[in-house]
């Protein structure tokens, strides 16, 4: 195995020992010899950077952990990038969330115009890692797990010549969580998943290649934990009609009116639990004694992130040709969008990358919503990258959330005042 240098922007992140975690379970696939970690406040990254440096210590050979403000010197002979960062913080997500609610609509960090906003604020900082990573390491692979993970995966693609593949950990989560509620072992459950990040359906689940999704979306469907299974209580009816089972962001789309009303009756966004989660986890963190990841972390989500990023990048690294679901161009496996879409499938990952497994025709049923979000996240990339106003005018209003042009101009202008100096578009 050669020797590895990971760099990782947006390492303040409390995720970054979930992150660190992976590494350690997989000593024996791959072999770090350093660790750079950037981050743009220093506070977090000491504290962050203080438990990483402690959780090396544990490995079996010695680990470099290297902490900076300068995201060059951390993509600088680079094997891999992780980013994960979130441009404005917290404070931005919380606007995120809150202003979509004034116009009655959705107010999510991905979804809908809280997305929007997060990706207009995001996609010009991932070209400039992108092109950073050009000139210092031409041949590393970036892994990311920013949000919204396939429009920003989708900037990367279209905009350089970056290796890219995009992650989320939604589809291992929800494939572990049906593993378990049909009492198999995940390794042996095939998830026949398809979609874009964050809009995605499970077509059909098989076990040990046996086709089990008869009597397996049965049980699921009439499972007291449906919530917990797939991230929402859909309606039975609607999920036996649809014969797919939508994952958990698509609660959104197909209960608009009660996920509204249940955002709007919260006494506070989910952007500001989080910054009280996150308050409390960094305190742990300056522990001296704590040299690996503790268990309230699994309070701030993300479950299984360590899993989903370190599982690929060794897929990679060692040309395993493995099954993972990610974040990567269509090239024609799904049918109707363009082939430069970002789609989000299972796909054969080694050392070449990754090759998305053919879905073929779409059910009718969800064709039009497909297609539908993926037309704004296209027009999104290109507003994001191109920075023109009168694009991220069009992308906002292709959004299925939008009824109104008006509104949709004035929440424009409201997202882009609010966001300042993050979104400046011509």
């Amino acid at each position: 195995m050669r020797d590895l240098t990971i760099g990782v922007i947006g390492a303040g992140s409390t995720y970054s020992p979930e992150l660190i975690d992976g590494f350690l379970k997989r000593q024996d696939q791959l072999s770090v010899k350093r660790f750079v970690l950037m981050d743009i406040d220093q506070t977090k990254l000491d504290i962050v950077g203080g438990l990483v440096e402690r959780i090396a210590l544990t490995f079996d050979k010695k680990v470099e952990v290297i902490k900076t403000l300068n995201m060059e010197e951390a993509v600088d002979g680079a094997d891999y990038v992780v980013t994960q960062f979130r441009v404005g913080r917290l404070p931005a997500r919380a606007r995120d969330e809150k202003i979509p609610l004034k116009y009655d609509l959705i107010g999510q960090e991905t979804t809908g115009p809280g997305g929007f906003a997060k990706a207009m604020r995001t996609i010009p900082e991932i070209l400039k890692i992108a092109r950073a990573m050009e000139k210092y390491s031409p041949k590393s692979w970036l892994i990311n797990f920013t949000n919204p993970s396939g429009i920003v995966t989708e900037a990367v693609s279209k905009y350089s010549d970056v290796n890219v593949i995009g992650l989320c950990n939604q589809p291992i989560t929800t494939h572990n969580y049906i593993a378990e509620e049909l009492g198999v072992a995940s390794e042996d459950l095939y998830m026949d998943y398809f979609g874009l990040n964050h809009l995605g359906w499970i077509k059909r689940l098989l076990l040990n290649g046996e086709d089990i999704s008869a009597e397996a979306f049965d049980k699921i469907i009439n499972s007291p934990r449906l919530d917990h299974i797939l991230g929402y209580h859909f309606t039975k009816d609607f999920l036996k009609a649809l014969g797919l089972l939508p994952t958990g962001y698509l609660q959104y789309y197909y209960h608009t009116e009660e996920s509204l009303a249940k955002l709007k009756s919260q006494p506070q966004c989910r952007a500001e639990v989080v910054m009280k989660i996150e308050e409390d986890i960094l305190k742990l963190y300056q522990d001296p004694s704590l040299n690996k990841k503790p268990k309230m972390l699994e309070k701030r989500g993300g479950a299984w992130y360590s899993d989903a990023a370190v599982a690929v990048m060794s897929a990679i690294e060692n040309d395993k040709q493995e099954l993972h679901i990610v974040n990567v161009p269509n090239t024609g496996a799904i049918e109707g969008l363009p082939k430069d879409s970002i789609i989000e499938v299972p796909a054969v990952v080694g050392k070449s990358g990754a090759a998305p497994l053919v879905v073929g025709e779409v059910p009718l049923g969800i064709t039009g919503l497909l297609q539908h979000v993926n037309a704004y996240e296209n027009l999104t990339v290109k507003a994001g990258a191109e920075g023109c106003k009168a694009t991220a005018l069009v992308a906002l209003c292709s959004h299925p959330f939008i009824k109104s042009t008006d509104v949709a101009k004035r929440l424009l202008d409201e997202l882009i005042s609010a966001n300042q100096p993050y979104i400046q578009l011509r």
